[in-house]
């Protein structure tokens, strides 16, 4: 790999290992998206609240495992994901991140939270659908945003998710566009995949999911669709963002949308274990 402190291209950094990329991000050389990054390897929401907080938004995940398929939640005051990636730190090694402060966003996206830990904080990893795009990639299914270099596009639904004490909000969803010939294929190969959001949960019509203009995403960029093609949508985990707006948490810390933390565990360990009928 390139001096860590250097700037990096999107095409380096795919072929990192995610210990390569995290150092990357840790010593600011990448702050962008980290679709098609570190190929093969299993990438994560971050979600970090105060303890008096957590055990309602665990519920929260359990309520709604499409988009919020919960990966590892450390103990207070722990920065590392053991189980996901020893030796990491949640503080500095995503991209971007995002603050919220009794429910309002702040504007800034800061590249490092250090300054802002304490010790009764709660990290939650959740499932993301950059994982299975490496297996789509992989299956001669080209993703989208990917080829164009872009963030996913991420849409606010008009479905409710099941509440969980103070936490409830709309579902959220990430759309690839695909020709209607592919997405049998495309549904199966993402439905390996359980704990990365799984299969589509809807194709075609966006506004039966109540989104009226697929070029305006309430997250990430707008891509190209071609004649012929139909919007594939899946569950996203930002889902939870928009429940933290409701939720009125005096401090909530996520990922920005689309900049994600890398863990050491591989996508093709995922498709084996479900293979074989073990626990993703």
């Amino acid at each position: 790999m390139p001096d860590q402190r250097q700037s990096l291209t999107s095409a380096e950094l795919a072929k990192a290992t995610a210990a390569e990329l995290r150092a990357c991000v840790r010593a600011g050389a990448w702050t962008g998206p980290t679709t098609g990054l570190a190929r093969g390897y299993v990438q994560a929401n971050l979600v970090i609240l105060p303890a008096d907080a957590a055990d309602e938004f665990a519920e929260f995940c359990r309520a709604n495992p499409r988009p919020c398929p919960l990966l590892e939640q450390t103990a207070p005051g722990d920065p590392e994901p053991h189980d996901a990636a020893p030796g990491s730190d949640v503080r500095t090694d995503v991209p971007r991140y995002r603050v919220f402060r009794q429910g309002k966003l702040e504007p800034q996206e800061p590249t490092d939270i250090q300054h802002l830990w304490r010790d009764d904080l709660v990290s939650f990893l959740l499932g993301c659908s950059f994982t299975f795009e490496n297996a789509l990639v992989r299956e001669g299914l080209p993703v989208r945003h990917i080829d164009q270099q872009r963030n996913v596009p991420m849409y606010r639904t008009n479905r409710a998710c099941r509440p969980a004490g103070r936490f409830s909000g709309e579902l959220v969803v990430s759309m690839r566009p695909y020709p209607p010939e592919a997405i049998e294929r495309v549904s199966e190969v993402s439905g390996r995949f359980p704990t990365q959001h799984g299969a589509p949960i809807h194709v075609g019509d966006p506004q039966a999911l109540g989104i009226t203009d697929l070029e305006r995403p309430d997250y990430g960029d707008a891509v190209t669709l071609h004649p012929g093609e139909v919007p594939v949508f899946w569950a996203c985990g930002v889902t939870p963002q928009a429940a933290l707006l409701n939720a009125r948490c005096e401090l909530a810390i996520t990922h920005s949308p689309g900049c994600m933390f890398v863990t050491d565990w591989r996508d093709a360990d995922l498709e084996a274990a479900r293979s074989e009928g073990r626990a993703p």
